[in-house]
């Protein structure tokens, strides 16, 4: 029966593994299309949106399959728990690449120094998530506990666009319109960051049992 189980187990690591790997994409391809407005890549983040939706329902039934046929307790219990949490949380990181993508066209423009942010905390937040994935299947709670760390520079980058952009807004004769959805691109991305610190979080409660509340802002 303990063989089943760890057999199931490792399948559903494997997945959740496999919707990390598509949440880095999504966030990936949405900050891409930023730079080069091409219609095939936004294409590519709606499908991996879809590929995501698809994903969480799969790990759902893996994760009530085990519920069901294995009545897990005490630590066996937890994860499969804090696995059905976090990848509510990753949907939410595939929805809001899906928001990037849509708010991207021909008219949004940005300057080299607010790209260079958006950019960075672009690579932040797969950072973040690729370390939510790896602490979960490794069970590894120094790991999910620096993430919570990480977030506080994705934030840091986000003032830096909002300061970048009052900036921008000061030294123009008219604002140009596509500032509100460059700020709109920016905080996408923070709430991306919160996300994967809630990640974070399930992970740390799959391992000592106690979960600390983080508030995502703006949800």
């Amino acid at each position: 029966m303990r063989t089943k189980y760890e057999k199931q187990l490792r399948e559903l690591n494997h997945e959740m593994i496999e919707m990390g790997d598509l949440c880095k994409a999504a966030i990936t391809y949405a900050v891409m299309s930023l730079k080069n407005k091409d219609e095939e890549i936004q294409d590519r983040v709606i499908e991996i949106e879809n590929e995501i939706n698809q994903k969480e329902r799969y790990i759902e039934q893996c994760c009530m399959k085990l519920l069901l046929q294995q009545q897990p307790v005490a630590t066996d219990l937890r994860q499969i728990s804090s696995a059905l949490k976090m990848i509510s949380d990753m949907e939410r990181i595939g929805d809001q690449a899906f928001d990037i993508s849509l708010l991207i066209n021909v008219n949004v423009h940005c300057d080299e120094k607010i790209e260079k942010h958006i950019s960075a905390m672009a690579k932040s937040t797969i950072s973040m998530v690729t370390k939510c994935v790896e602490a979960f299947v490794n069970q590894d709670l120094g790991l999910a506990s620096s993430i919570m760390m990480d977030d506080d520079e994705v934030d840091m980058y986000f003032d830096k666009v909002k300061n970048d952009l009052v900036t921008a807004i000061k030294e123009e004769n008219d604002s140009p319109a596509s500032y509100l959805d460059i700020l709109m691109i920016a905080k996408y991305l923070e709430r991306i960051g919160d996300h994967a610190t809630n990640i974070a979080e399930w992970v740390e409660y799959s391992i000592t049992g106690k979960h600390r509340k983080h508030h995502i802002k703006n949800k």
